[in-house]
C-alpha cells in the first residue's frame, strides 16, 4: 500500500472546520472528494488534528493510503487545479506505510494574529484589538503555561476528550508591522484551547495580573474561571512536527 503525505494551506472562513461533518462544508471533505475524483478510488484522508470552524491553516498535514503508485508532480498539480482557491496543496511526498498524520505527530504549533488598527486586509485574518498589548509583560506570564499540565479550564465544556493533560513547549508574543502575534507549541491541543488561552491573556493584560493568576485558573480545572475565547478568524494552525 502506498502512503502519501500532504502539507495544506487553507482559508477556513467558509468551512465548518477540518473534520468531515454531516450537512456541513469541511476542508477534509473537499480534499477527499477531489482525491477520489482524480484517482477513482475511495480514500481515508487523515489530518494531523482538527481545526474549528473559521480557523485557518498555514501548514496542516494530512496523509492517505492508496494501492496505486502516484506521479507526485502530476497529481499535486491536478489536485490544486480542481480544489477551490481557498485550499492549496503546498507539498506532497511518498512516506513510510506506518506513517499516520495524526498519531505520528510529535508537536503542533498555532499562531494568533491581533491587529491594533483597522485594516481591510487584516479584517478576515486577525482580531482587531485596540487596547495596548505589552509583549514583554505577556511573555513573562506565558511562562506559566509551559510544561505538562491539565488544561481543563481552557477546553470547551462539551469536549469529548477525556485526557486534558497537554505538554506546552513554547508560548510567546512578538510585535511586527502593526500586528501582535501569539505563538504556542505543544504536543497536543484541546478543543478551543488556543483561543481560550489567548482570551485569558487579554483579560490578564487588562488587570496586569501576574503568573499566579494563570496558575489559579489551571488549578481550578473549570472553564468558567478562564477568559472568553477570542474569535476564530485570527487563528492559524502553523506547523506540525514529526
Amino acid at each position: 500500500m502506498n502512503n502519501y503525505k500532504l502539507i495544506i494551506q487553507y482559508d477556513g472562513t467558509e468551512y465548518c472546520g477540518w473534520q468531515i461533518q454531516n450537512n456541513a462544508p469541511t476542508v477534509q471533505q473537499v480534499i477527499t472528494d477531489k482525491i477520489e475524483v482524480i484517482t477513482g478510488r475511495k480514500v481515508n484522508l487523515i489530518g494531523s488534528g482538527r481545526t474549528d470552524s473559521g480557523v485557518h491553516a498555514l501548514g496542516q498535514a494530512a496523509s492517505f493510503k492508496i494501492e496505486d503508485e502516484i506521479d507526485i508532480y502530476k497529481f499535486k498539480y491536478s489536485l490544486n487545479a480542481v480544489l477551490p482557491f481557498d485550499i492549496s496543496i503546498l507539498e506532497m511526498n511518498k512516506i513510510d506505510e506506518e506513517f499516520n498524520a495524526r498519531f505520528s505527530a510529535k508537536r503542533r504549533s498555532y499562531v494568533y494574529l491581533f491587529s491594533n488598527f483597522k485594516s481591510p486586509f487584516y479584517q478576515k485574518y486577525s482580531y482587531y484589538y485596540h487596547e495596548a498589548l505589552d509583549c514583554d509583560y505577556l511573555n513573562k506570564i506565558c511562562k506559566t503555561f509551559l510544561g505538562k499540565k491539565n488544561f481543563t479550564s481552557f477546553a470547551r465544556k462539551n469536549t469529548e476528550t477525556v485526557n486534558k493533560v497537554c505538554n506546552v513547549y513554547d508560548a510567546r508574543w512578538k510585535a511586527t508591522n502593526g500586528l501582535k502575534i501569539f505563538y504556542i507549541e505543544a504536543d497536543r491541543f484541546l478543543h478551543g484551547m488556543v483561543r481560550t488561552i489567548a482570551g485569558t491573556l487579554l483579560r490578564a493584560s487588562k488587570e496586569r495580573a501576574d503568573g499566579k493568576y494563570i496558575e489559579d485558573i489551571l488549578s481550578a480545572q473549570d472553564r468558567e474561571s478562564a477568559g472568553e475565547a477570542v474569535p476564530a478568524k485570527g487563528l492559524f494552525l502553523y506547523k506540525v512536527k514529526y
